[in-house]
């Protein structure tokens, strides 16, 4: 055990229990729930596992220093005094970002300027040689953390954020973010258990997503790259040997998972995308608009879409969000209907009563994750029974 060490995973707000409960399932020890992250204990193979395998985290951070912060030069003197040698080579490449909240700095920017050069100054004043900055691809990301008086040093593990999973290769005008996608999906309980529609289904995020929960396939496998590749303790033998048991935890699906739009270019994109996802066999996407539809399939449908928010998309929204209310009770019977908008006063048109509202954020804008139940027949015919 004396392998393990702490992490910090980061997320979206509102998803932070989702994560905690996704780190319990994975083996993850002491985990404990923040605010837009969860923190825990696990050792190499687990931080390789993390970053393969969870589906609402956006980073696995591994924490190195923590120290308080009285004065400016503080930061200088205990970055300088940390054994960068252990984690990079003096001829390497380094990009360091930073998240502030306090008195003592005010500029995120200046914070990481510092960071780098204490490092730098280490290098040279120990070997005579100096890393460079590459803020592409370096060799060794660290994450500066300051919370009014305390520090935490990270070495980030993942590099680019964990929502780019790699199996996306075109997007539309307003596409939802997939870790996003993964979180919403999740808090609507599907489970795989039935069928699955997004009737507005764009560049097919949300129908990925779902089809990687369905059948348990580890959402970032075709990622190009996790940053703890280029670390000077990468073990590909180990990393691998993770790969293959969660290929293994891979289930069969027996249901339908269906993606329409009335956009033909973002039927195109979302069809090209389930395809380099390796997802055809569990999706399918067609040419349609969803108020001129009816349920596709019998039995229990379990419906999860992002529609337009007036945001990126110009339309007439009281209409168009009436229609969303009209096509569900007329068409849409014995189905679970959740959507995410950010137009809280449209939401006021689609003449429905949500049974749940979550608050969630797309990007910057606060939004609500809304639960809509169609029953089958009349509802009191239902209580009634």
């Amino acid at each position: 055990m004396e392998n393990n060490f702490n992490m910090v995973a980061k997320t979206l707000f509102g998803f932070e229990e989702l994560l905690a409960k996704e780190l319990r399932q994975l083996g993850a020890q002491d985990v404990k729930v923040g605010v837009r992250n969860v923190s825990f204990v696990g050792d190499k193979g687990f931080m390789y596992k993390a970053n393969l395998g969870l589906r609402t985290a956006i980073k696995i951070l591994k924490p190195i220093k923590t120290f308080q912060l009285h004065h400016e030069d503080d930061l200088y003197k205990m970055v300088y005094k940390l054994p960068w040698e252990k984690y990079l080579k003096p001829t390497g490449t380094l990009a360091v970002d930073a998240t502030v909240h306090s008195n003592v700095f005010k500029h995120s920017k200046y914070v990481a300027l510092r960071t780098k050069d204490a490092i730098v100054d280490k290098f040279r004043d120990t070997t005579g040689k100096r890393p460079d900055v590459d803020l592409r691809f370096p060799d060794l990301k660290i994450n500066v953390h300051i919370d009014r008086q305390r520090c935490t040093i990270s070495l980030d593990s993942s590099g680019e954020s964990l929502h780019q999973r790699g199996y996306k290769l075109a997007t539309n005008i307003a596409p939802i973010n997939e870790v996003l996608a993964a979180g919403m999906i999740m808090l609507s309980g599907w489970d795989g258990q039935s069928d699955f529609i997004d009737p507005m289904c764009g560049s097919g995020t949300i129908l990925a997503e779902a089809a990687m929960i369905a059948c348990n396939i580890p959402p970032n496998l075709m990622r190009k790259e996790f940053a703890f590749e280029r670390w000077q303790d990468w073990d590909v033998d180990l990393f691998e040997t993770i790969e293959a048991s969660l290929l293994k935890k891979t289930r069969d699906f027996h249901y339908k998972i269906i993606g329409y739009d009335k956009a033909p270019s973002a039927v195109r994109k979302a069809k090209d995308n389930i395809k380099n996802a390796h997802l055809e066999d569990f999706v399918t996407i067609a040419h349609e608009d969803f108020f001129k539809t009816e349920k596709p399939t019998e039995g229990k449908l379990h419906m999860v879409f992002n529609p337009p928010y007036g945001e990126r998309l110009e339309i007439n929204m009281e209409q168009f969000y009436k229609a969303i209310g009209d096509t569900l009770k007329q068409s849409y019977p014995g189905t679970d209907a959740w959507l995410i908008t950010s137009n809280l006063e449209a939401l006021k048109h689609v003449g429905l009563r949500p049974s749940r509202k979550i608050k969630l954020f797309n990007g910057k804008l606060e939004s609500r994750l809304v639960k809509y139940v169609m029953y089958e027949g009349s509802k009191k015919a239902k209580f009634n029974s």
